[in-house]
Protein backbone atom coordinates (compact mmCIF):
# COMPACT_ATOMS: atom_id res chain seq x y z
CA UNK A 1 0.00 0.00 0.00
CA UNK A 2 2.86 2.15 0.15
CA UNK A 3 3.77 2.18 -3.46
CA UNK A 4 0.75 3.70 -4.60
CA UNK A 5 -0.05 6.19 -6.93
CA UNK A 6 -0.89 9.50 -4.94
CA UNK A 7 -3.74 9.66 -6.93
CA UNK A 8 -7.91 8.97 -5.69
CA UNK A 9 -8.67 6.46 -8.80
CA UNK A 10 -6.15 3.71 -9.68
CA UNK A 11 -5.96 1.52 -12.41
CA UNK A 12 -4.51 -2.09 -12.09
CA UNK A 13 -3.98 -5.16 -14.39
CA UNK A 14 -3.17 -8.11 -11.81
CA UNK A 15 -1.40 -10.78 -14.75
CA UNK A 16 -1.84 -13.42 -11.63
CA UNK A 17 -5.68 -12.60 -10.31
CA UNK A 18 -6.35 -15.69 -8.49
CA UNK A 19 -9.32 -14.54 -6.41
CA UNK A 20 -7.42 -10.95 -6.38
CA UNK A 21 -7.57 -11.13 -2.58
CA UNK A 22 -5.05 -9.26 -2.23
CA UNK A 23 -6.47 -6.10 -4.22
CA UNK A 24 -9.65 -6.48 -2.37
CA UNK A 25 -7.87 -6.05 1.06
CA UNK A 26 -5.80 -2.71 -0.58
CA UNK A 27 -8.90 -1.58 -1.51
CA UNK A 28 -10.96 -1.73 1.44
CA UNK A 29 -7.72 -0.71 3.50
CA UNK A 30 -6.60 2.26 1.27
CA UNK A 31 -9.91 3.99 0.80
CA UNK A 32 -9.05 4.56 -2.78
CA UNK A 33 -10.83 4.10 -5.76
CA UNK A 34 -8.94 0.74 -7.35
CA UNK A 35 -10.28 -0.79 -10.47
CA UNK A 36 -9.17 -4.24 -10.82
CA UNK A 37 -8.77 -5.95 -14.52
CA UNK A 38 -7.75 -9.46 -13.19
CA UNK A 39 -6.54 -12.46 -15.47
CA UNK A 40 -5.95 -15.81 -14.53
CA UNK A 41 -6.35 -19.59 -16.26
CA UNK A 42 -9.40 -20.00 -14.04
CA UNK A 43 -12.39 -17.70 -14.16
CA UNK A 44 -13.37 -16.09 -10.35
CA UNK A 45 -15.84 -14.44 -11.66
CA UNK A 46 -14.59 -11.18 -12.19
CA UNK A 47 -11.35 -12.17 -13.88
CA UNK A 48 -10.42 -12.40 -16.92
CA UNK A 49 -10.26 -16.63 -18.21
CA UNK A 50 -6.66 -17.43 -19.93
CA UNK A 51 -3.78 -17.02 -21.17
CA UNK A 52 -2.04 -13.72 -19.74
CA UNK A 53 0.75 -13.16 -22.32
CA UNK A 54 -2.50 -13.50 -25.04
CA UNK A 55 -4.21 -10.59 -23.34
CA UNK A 56 -0.91 -8.64 -22.80
CA UNK A 57 -0.70 -8.64 -26.32
CA UNK A 58 -3.58 -7.52 -27.35
CA UNK A 59 -4.20 -4.94 -24.59
CA UNK A 60 -3.19 -0.84 -24.58
CA UNK A 61 -1.19 -1.48 -21.46
CA UNK A 62 -0.31 2.26 -20.29
CA UNK A 63 -4.12 3.08 -19.68
CA UNK A 64 -3.28 1.10 -16.48
CA UNK A 65 -1.56 2.73 -13.75
CA UNK A 66 0.15 -0.63 -11.76
CA UNK A 67 0.65 -3.61 -13.87
CA UNK A 68 0.89 -6.99 -10.90
CA UNK A 69 2.82 -10.05 -11.94
CA UNK A 70 2.58 -12.23 -9.27
CA UNK A 71 3.50 -15.41 -10.47
CA UNK A 72 5.24 -18.97 -9.30
CA UNK A 73 8.39 -18.40 -11.07
CA UNK A 74 9.87 -16.04 -13.10
CA UNK A 75 7.30 -13.69 -15.37
CA UNK A 76 9.75 -13.31 -18.45
CA UNK A 77 7.48 -13.63 -21.37
CA UNK A 78 4.93 -11.22 -19.67
CA UNK A 79 7.84 -8.72 -18.83
CA UNK A 80 9.03 -8.96 -22.67
CA UNK A 81 5.52 -8.01 -23.66
CA UNK A 82 4.91 -4.87 -21.33
CA UNK A 83 8.86 -3.63 -22.49
CA UNK A 84 7.89 -3.85 -26.45
CA UNK A 85 4.91 -2.25 -25.52
CA UNK A 86 6.65 0.69 -23.85
CA UNK A 87 4.53 0.54 -20.63
CA UNK A 88 5.02 3.41 -18.00
CA UNK A 89 3.95 2.75 -14.89
CA UNK A 90 4.24 0.97 -12.13
CA UNK A 91 5.05 -2.76 -11.60
CA UNK A 92 4.75 -4.90 -8.69
CA UNK A 93 6.90 -8.43 -9.78
CA UNK A 94 7.16 -11.85 -7.33
CA UNK A 95 10.17 -13.37 -8.67
CA UNK A 96 10.63 -17.34 -6.97
CA UNK A 97 13.05 -19.50 -7.94
CA UNK A 98 13.80 -22.75 -6.22
CA UNK A 99 16.96 -24.01 -4.97
CA UNK A 100 17.95 -25.89 -8.12
CA UNK A 101 15.19 -23.50 -10.33
CA UNK A 102 15.51 -23.05 -13.60
CA UNK A 103 15.24 -19.50 -15.32
CA UNK A 104 14.28 -18.67 -18.56
CA UNK A 105 16.96 -19.22 -21.33
CA UNK A 106 15.83 -16.44 -23.55
CA UNK A 107 16.24 -14.18 -19.93
CA UNK A 108 20.04 -15.36 -19.60
CA UNK A 109 20.74 -15.20 -23.71
CA UNK A 110 19.39 -11.40 -23.37
CA UNK A 111 22.08 -10.93 -20.53
CA UNK A 112 24.90 -12.63 -22.50
CA UNK A 113 25.02 -15.76 -22.31
CA UNK A 114 24.80 -18.31 -25.14
CA UNK A 115 21.79 -21.15 -25.55
CA UNK A 116 25.08 -23.77 -26.27
CA UNK A 117 26.80 -22.10 -22.52
CA UNK A 118 23.56 -22.75 -20.53
CA UNK A 119 22.89 -26.19 -22.37
CA UNK A 120 26.35 -27.54 -21.43
CA UNK A 121 26.15 -26.70 -17.34
CA UNK A 122 22.62 -25.30 -16.61
CA UNK A 123 23.14 -25.50 -12.80
CA UNK A 124 25.77 -22.77 -13.28
CA UNK A 125 23.57 -20.18 -15.18
CA UNK A 126 21.02 -20.94 -12.87
CA UNK A 127 22.64 -19.44 -9.83
CA UNK A 128 22.23 -16.16 -8.17
CA UNK A 129 19.21 -15.71 -10.31
CA UNK A 130 17.81 -12.69 -8.71
CA UNK A 131 21.09 -10.93 -9.56
CA UNK A 132 20.61 -12.46 -13.28
CA UNK A 133 17.05 -11.23 -13.25
CA UNK A 134 18.02 -7.63 -11.97
CA UNK A 135 20.21 -7.56 -14.87
CA UNK A 136 17.69 -8.31 -17.24
CA UNK A 137 15.38 -5.68 -16.02
CA UNK A 138 18.56 -3.05 -16.08
CA UNK A 139 19.36 -3.77 -19.78
CA UNK A 140 15.64 -2.92 -20.51
CA UNK A 141 16.03 0.58 -18.50
CA UNK A 142 15.05 -0.51 -15.09
CA UNK A 143 16.93 2.32 -12.83
CA UNK A 144 14.87 1.71 -9.92
CA UNK A 145 13.94 -1.40 -7.63
CA UNK A 146 12.94 -1.91 -4.36
CA UNK A 147 12.92 -5.41 -2.81
CA UNK A 148 11.25 -7.31 0.01
CA UNK A 149 12.60 -10.68 0.65
CA UNK A 150 10.42 -13.57 2.17
CA UNK A 151 11.15 -17.20 1.87
CA UNK A 152 11.82 -18.09 -0.86
CA UNK A 153 10.42 -15.39 -2.73
CA UNK A 154 11.48 -12.09 -4.11
CA UNK A 155 8.90 -8.99 -4.34
CA UNK A 156 9.88 -6.24 -6.43
CA UNK A 157 8.42 -2.92 -6.74
CA UNK A 158 9.65 -0.75 -9.68
CA UNK A 159 7.97 2.61 -9.65
CA UNK A 160 8.66 3.48 -13.36
CA UNK A 161 9.08 1.62 -15.76
CA UNK A 162 10.92 3.85 -18.60
CA UNK A 163 12.05 1.68 -21.75
CA UNK A 164 15.63 3.48 -22.69
CA UNK A 165 16.98 0.99 -25.95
Amino acid sequence: MNHLPEKKSIKVLDCFAGQSRIWKEIKRKSFKNINVVGIDRISYGSTLKGDNIKYLKGMNLNKYDIIDLDAYGVPFRQLEIIFRKKYKGILFITFIQSIFGRLPVRMLEKIGYTRKMIKKCPTIFNRNGIEKFKQYLAINGIKKIIIINKNNKKYLYIPSVTVVK
